[in-house]
């Protein structure tokens, strides 16, 4: 990796390791990382600012990060400044005010629950939470054709089109997307995007009420028009990640010592980055 990094690569790269459930403890405990996350909060790149949310989203997906995040110099107030900001995407103030919600509920539970979600977090790294959020909600999609990184970047693609969409997650060897939505756009909008790739159908996941999964295709009939998303930049493009493997985060088991390693470097960046 080259020593000149840029705001943008490092907090992509971020995101990308804190996808990881290997990697978020790590992230929160080091001493450099959060707070350079947090100063992303108010750069100038809207990019910077919604990859720099994303990225603590992911780390707060697990409970026991969460009063560490809390608790962090600056976090809370950031989050209100992007939420409050004129100038910030109606996505992006969405996604400040979810994490804002999960971190102001840190500590509330009792100490049963929060064993019991540490449990589920490992078993369902990666689902967003929050689903008691109103203005959004979770669909799971099954995507046939979803085989290999070319056929994820158009998946990216045409999701990042659509207005409404917060946030979502691969989960490659199972061919499914996790996607965070608001809660007034329809699932149906998900379908004919990544449909009109050509080369992959979407079917939705759904939980039955004995706890099972049901497959439930979309009609053909119920295309409907997908508003395009003007305002919520793109992701850097996957090459840009330091892993190849498309079902696989950027660190994994046995790798852990050379994602600490990159850990290392980019909190070298931002501690020089405290001085802009």
């Amino acid at each position: 990796m080259s020593a000149e990094l840029d705001a943008l690569t490092v907090v992509n790269q971020l995101r990308d390791l804190a996808a990881d459930p290997l990697n978020r403890r790590a992230i929160v405990e080091d001493q450099g990382c959060l707070p350079g996350l947090i100063l992303f909060f108010d750069h100038p790149n809207p990019q910077v600012v919604y990859s720099a949310l994303l990225a603590v989203r992911y780390l707060a997906e697990c409970r026991a990060n969460r009063e560490k995040l809390k608790g962090e110099l600056g976090m809370m107030l950031s989050l209100q400044n992007v939420m409050q900001k004129n100038t910030s995407p109606g996505e992006t103030k969405l996604l400040a005010s979810e994490i804002y919600e999960i971190l102001q509920s840190a500590g509330k539970e009792e100490a049963e629950q929060a064993e019991a979600a540490a449990a589920s977090c490992r078993r369902k790294a990666h689902f967003f939470l929050g689903s008691n959020n109103k203005r959004a909600k979770t669909v799971v999609l099954h995507i046939d054709g979803l085989d290999d990184s070319t056929r994820r970047s158009l998946c990216e693609e045409a999701l990042l089109k659509i207005r409404g969409v917060i946030s979502f997650t691969f989960q490659m060897a199972v061919k499914r997307c996790v996607v965070r939505i608001r809660s007034d756009l329809k699932a149906e909008a998900l379908g004919t995007a990544i449909n009109s790739t050509k080369v992959m159908t979407a079917q939705q996941v759904l939980k039955t009420e004995d706890g099972g999964e049901l497959v439930v295709p979309f009609q053909e009939d119920a295309a409907v028009l997908v508003e395009e998303n003007t305002d919520i930049p793109d992701y850097l493009p996957e090459d840009e990640s330091p892993s190849n493997e498309q079902d696989k985060a950027v660190t994994r088991v046995g790798s852990v010592t050379d994602g600490m390693g990159w850990l290392s470097t980019a909190a070298n960046f931002l501690s020089r980055s405290f001085y802009w």
